[in-house]
């Protein structure tokens, strides 16, 4: 038996009956939206402790960005710039995710008592990192990637984004059940901002229901990036800064939530806290009247043409899904 520790949710997040909000501590010093800010341990644990006591529920560490045009960063800078703000968070009590594309990272993560990996490359960056996920049972962030972050840019090509990333999605749960992985640690993620530029994201926002309804939990992580910067560009065509994104990325942690994201991946986490709490409501009050919200999917098929039967758990009841959570962006 190769698991050696819980496979999927981690107990402590089982039940909330909402969307799930993870509060991102980035340990780097050239994060797109907060470089250098939290950047010492200390500062770190103390971020990711406000953060809790704003509403985050899981705490996203990572010292690595990934940043349009990052360079990496030495295997032996980031995991001394993680496991000491992950050792400390875990004492305090905090339920903690690692945000690496690194199995030795991973590793030693999970060993100071990460409970997640949040992997944005999908286990492409590192072909020993399925391994790692399936003999410790940990739950698992697999987001949809085609490369680094100094390429991805130059990887912004699709005949249907949403069709493709479901497809390429597909491929990497085969591979993690190829390598042992479990269908219940398995999360999925769109990867908003790798290898999609502007207009690209926004379909995948708008179709979420697809990419819910072929049975895994989804992590959506929109905060704070480029797509919304042009969005909310100024009269001049100038993109807001990421310091200005926050209440846009509020408004879609709610319309995710409304439309069954398993948990949204923020900077700011008290306006999203209050978002996903309002979705819960919504879709609530929508169910005692007998209706159910638009942006719910249809039906609940139990075969996916991406990634063929679905596990067992049902997706609409957050107790009975598997975790995941991500690091910095694009």
């Amino acid at each position: 038996m190769r698991f050696e520790g819980p496979v999927g949710l981690p107990d402590e997040l089982r039940g909330a009956g909402r969307a799930l909000v993870m509060g991102v501590v980035n340990v780097t010093p050239d994060s797109f939206s907060d470089g250098g800010r939290w950047y010492t341990p200390a500062a770190a644990v103390a971020h990711g402790l406000t953060l809790l006591e704003q509403g985050a529920d899981l705490l996203d560490v990572g010292g690595e960005s990934t940043r349009p045009g990052a360079r990496r960063v030495p295997v032996d800078e980031e995991r001394a710039r993680v496991l000491p703000v992950i050792t400390e968070l875990v004492r305090r009590g905090a339920v903690v995710s690692v945000d690496t594309t690194r199995a030795q990272v991973a590793s030693a993560a999970v060993d100071a008592g990460a409970l997640v990996v949040n992997d944005v490359s999908g286990g492409l960056a590192d072909n020993a990192m399925y391994d790692v996920v399936a003999r410790t049972g940990v739950a698992y962030v697999a987001m949809h990637w085609r490369g680094h972050a100094d390429v991805m840019d130059d990887l912004d090509r699709y005949d249907d984004v949403v069709t493709d990333v479901r497809r390429e999605l597909a491929q990497r749960v085969e591979a993690l059940r190829a390598a042992g992985v479990r269908d219940e640690q398995v999360v999925l993620d769109p990867g908003l901002g790798f290898a999609k530029s502007g207009a690209s994201n926004w379909p995948l926002l708008a179709r979420l229901p697809e990419l819910v309804a072929d049975g895994y939990p989804v992590l959506v992580g929109a905060s704070r990036k480029r797509f919304l910067g042009h969005l909310l560009a100024g009269p001049d065509g100038t993109p807001a800064p990421p310091l200005r994104r926050d209440d846009a990325t509020a408004a879609i942690s709610a319309l995710a939530a409304a439309a069954g994201a398993w948990c949204v991946r923020v900077h700011e986490v008290a306006a999203s806290a209050d978002a996903v709490r309002v979705a819960a409501a919504w879709q609530g009050g929508s169910r005692e009247h007998g209706t159910q919200p638009t942006t719910a999917p249809t039906s609940s098929p139990t075969t996916s043409p991406t990634t063929g039967p679905r596990p067992a758990h049902d997706l609409t009841d957050p107790s009975t899904t598997p975790s995941g959570a991500r690091q910095e962006d694009a």
